[in-house]
């Protein structure tokens, strides 16, 4: 392979030699952006503990990759096989929350969505500039090469996806099932540690968290309005509000952490909770009294988990009629500009009951049942016997702001 090494693993030639733990089922988990390893690392700990399983993780090298990406895996301290290695090894199951690269990978493969839902906010593609046709995570050119349907099983977030999969890639409905939303179950199982989450954060009970949620693109909160976090801090009666800020990873992956602070160092100096891409928007949203976002999918969970919402500015044109992130733009107020902004969470907070509704609904159809029924799915794959008890979606970890 050009003098590319290969990694002595629990798999491939060899390895019945290596083995501390024999006859495992070796199981890929492949992550070529950070979003997909948030949501891998979701259904990770359904199989880690079982001593029949050896999970191994692999960062895909193509002509492009994102910057931080390989850091931010190795960092969680599994095995990490060379992408040139992954694709010559045939698994027994592969992990996947993205389209790309399926098509090289060998083995039965579980597809899940690396966000909210699997039918994508956006009516165009981002990976082809000019998009003139709306697309979905659902359509047949994604789950699909050359007449070969790609993923061995399909989880789905709710029924409403499981429709539109009949009419865009009817072959694919018998791989897929409505399995819910893992994210949102783990959420919602945290929801009692938010006095925790506060604490964490520095957060008395007195005080009041303001949270800026921003995807990525020149749509998004960031890219819009900058400033919003410093304004923010600049308007706050006393120090008992604090602002938070959660950037979608490909903000940090396109910019760079440094450049990213340095846009942020003035909101930092005044006190900026500033949460690393990794880890802890999830607690940092059951932490918030208030999220300031936009059409992503992080300021919907946000949503999801009752907290009062309000858009930073008008949302895109391009959002997909229909979707999670239209549900969420068409029951969201817009935040005034030319107003003082802390006093506008009175509107966010009457309107939280009937959008938290609403968002729930398009968000999963089966609350609460991800984990069971994700494992369950992964160890048919497996052709192994579940392990005794009950799956569960279990609370997120603290949250950690980067230091000022």
């Amino acid at each position: 392979m050009n003098g590319e090494l290969w990694i002595r693993g629990s798999f491939g030639t060899g390895a019945t030699a290596r083995v501390t733990m024999a006859g495992c089922r070796t199981v890929l988990v492949v992550i070529p952006t950070m979003t997909a390893g948030t949501r891998l690392f979701d259904l990770v700990p359904l199989l880690e503990a079982d001593h029949r399983v050896q999970l191994v993780f692999t960062v895909p090298r193509a002509t492009d990759v994102w910057h931080g990406v390989d850091e931010y895996v190795r960092a969680q301290g599994g095995l990490v096989v060379p992408w040139h290695q992954a694709i010559q090894h045939t698994w027994d199951l592969v992990l996947c929350a993205s389209h790309r690269h399926l098509a090289e990978l060998r083995g039965r493969i579980l597809l899940v969505s690396h966000g909210a839902g699997t039918m994508k906010s956006v009516q165009f593609s981002r990976k082809a500039d000019g998009a003139t046709r709306p697309s979905t995570g659902l359509d047949r050119e994604l789950l699909s090469f050359r007449g070969r349907l790609l993923p061995a099983a399909l989880a789905l977030a709710t029924d409403a996806e499981l429709d539109a999969l009949r009419e865009l890639c009817p072959e694919a409905v018998p791989r897929a099932w409505v399995a819910g939303d893992i994210c949102w179950d783990r959420m919602t199982a945290s929801l009692p540690m938010r006095p925790l989450y506060r604490r964490a954060l520095g957060i008395d009970p007195e005080d009041r968290l303001v949270t800026v949620s921003s995807t990525w693109t020149a749509d998004s909160a960031f890219g819009k309005v900058p400033g919003l976090c410093r304004r923010l801090l600049d308007e706050r009666p006393s120090r008992r509000v604090r602002v938070a800020a959660v950037l979608h990873p490909n903000v940090w992956a396109v910019h760079g952490t440094r450049q990213v602070r340095g846009w942020l160092s003035a909101a930092l100096r005044h006190g900026l909770l500033l949460i690393p891409p990794e880890e802890g928007w999830r607690a940092t949203m059951v932490a918030s009294d208030w999220v300031i976002g936009d059409h992503g999918s992080t300021t919907l969970y946000a949503a999801a988990a009752g907290c009062p919402v309000s858009m930073a500015t008008r949302q895109p044109d391009t959002i997909r009629p229909g979707s999670p992130a239209d549900t969420l733009r068409r029951r969201t107020p817009v935040l005034d500009p030319d107003r003082p902004l802390l006093p506008q969470v009175t509107a966010a907070r009457a309107g939280q009951p009937r959008l938290r509704r609403a968002v729930t609904e398009v968000v999963t159809s089966r609350p609460g049942g991800a984990a069971e029924s994700l494992r369950t799915r992964m160890y048919r794959l497996l052709d192994l016997t579940e392990p005794d008890g009950r799956a569960a979606a279990c609370p997120v970890p603290d949250p950690t702001p980067l230091a000022a």
